[in-house]
């Protein structure tokens, strides 16, 4: 493929990249008052001090190229940070919802940087593809340190109640993780439209067919504890992923985007049943622990799955805009 229009997407892909780390700063720097104890403060906060060297590792990069962060992307996603905060100060389980959005937010940069790295030595750019493969490995820990904490969190998040209380919280838990499974549903019936034909398709598919009795599971479980999906709370996730559709289809490297935000959501859903399943122990709720270990297995195989197809992704990527992906 001619030099010039690798170039342009490796630059694309950084600024890209840029973006997500000012949003990620902006949501470090508000994580400690709302993590629950003294130590997830410290984590969030000396991984605060990590982004910012991220975000300068890849300004160099792009400088290095002859470029700069685009300003309207960076304004797009410190403006997007503050929805989230604002969200999870409202809510009396912040320490858990704060610790499973920020799993979920890891991964997504551990996807982007795996992107990057390939798209940078497709290019043959290899200063950044070690950026990436340096910066990809910090994100996969913080996100395996943010896991290490799942107890606490939801200790923190369950401080004030009482044992009488947690039959509530497991129905509660119980609601919200019905209301992401709704949003992956739509997210994958957006993408699959998107994608294809190809490996990605076909995990797409079957995770489809997975996420749907994943969310029957759910359902019957409510039903069984006397409590329903609750219907705002799926029509708000639900509006987010017909969101989230529209902007893939708009843009011109969709398939790796899909994949990254895909590769995120599975965790996100990974870190939303673990806290279920730890309310659902305290609870003595055997049932539901049961129904969340099994959901959980199949999130993190899922997960695994797309993060196999990362060749795959950047090479439709490519080949979207008329590019040909050589390795």
């Amino acid at each position: 493929m001619p030099a010039s229009d690798i170039q342009e997407q490796l630059v694309k892909h950084l600024t890209d990249m840029h973006s997500i780390e000012v949003q990620a700063q902006a949501q470090m720097k508000a994580a400690p008052k709302l993590a629950g104890t003294e130590e997830l403060a410290r984590m969030y906060e000396e991984h605060e001090r990590v982004t910012a060297e991220q975000k300068r590792m890849v300004t160099e990069r792009l400088e290095a190229l002859g470029e700069s962060p685009s300003k309207f992307k960076d304004v797009v996603a410190g403006a997007t940070a503050v929805p989230f905060v604002l969200f999870a100060k409202s809510q009396p389980d912040t320490p858990g919802k704060l610790a499973t959005h920020a799993l979920s937010y890891e991964h997504m940069e551990y996807a982007g940087y795996e992107l990057l790295q390939r798209v940078a030595e497709r290019a043959g750019d290899e200063e950044t593809a070690r950026v990436a493969r340096t910066v990809a490995e910090q994100e996969l820990a913080m996100a395996e340190r943010i896991e290490s904490h799942f107890d606490d969190t939801v200790d923190a998040s369950l401080r004030d109640k009482s044992p009488d209380d947690l039959e509530e919280a497991v129905v509660k838990y119980l609601t919200d993780v019905h209301a992401i499974e709704n949003q992956s549903i739509q997210l994958l019936q957006s993408g699959r439209k998107i994608v294809g034909e190809g490996e990605l398709a076909k995990i797409m598919d079957e995770h489809l067919d997975e996420s749907r009795a994943q969310q029957a599971a759910v359902e019957a479980r409510l039903e069984a504890l006397g409590g329903s999906p609750n219907k705002l709370k799926d029509a708000a996730l639900r509006l987010g992923a017909l969101n989230w559709g529209s902007f893939f289809a708009a843009q011109p490297d969709t398939p790796a985007k899909l994949a990254a935000f895909a590769h995120a959501v599975e965790f996100l859903e990974v870190g939303a049943y673990e806290q279920l399943k730890r309310v659902a122990q305290r609870a003595g709720d055997d049932e539901t622990v049961r129904i969340a270990e099994r959901i959980i297995a199949e999130e993190r195989a899922a997960g695994a799955s797309v993060a196999a197809h990362w060749d795959d992704a950047v090479d439709a990527t490519l080949e979207a805009r008329d590019l040909s992906a050589t390795r």
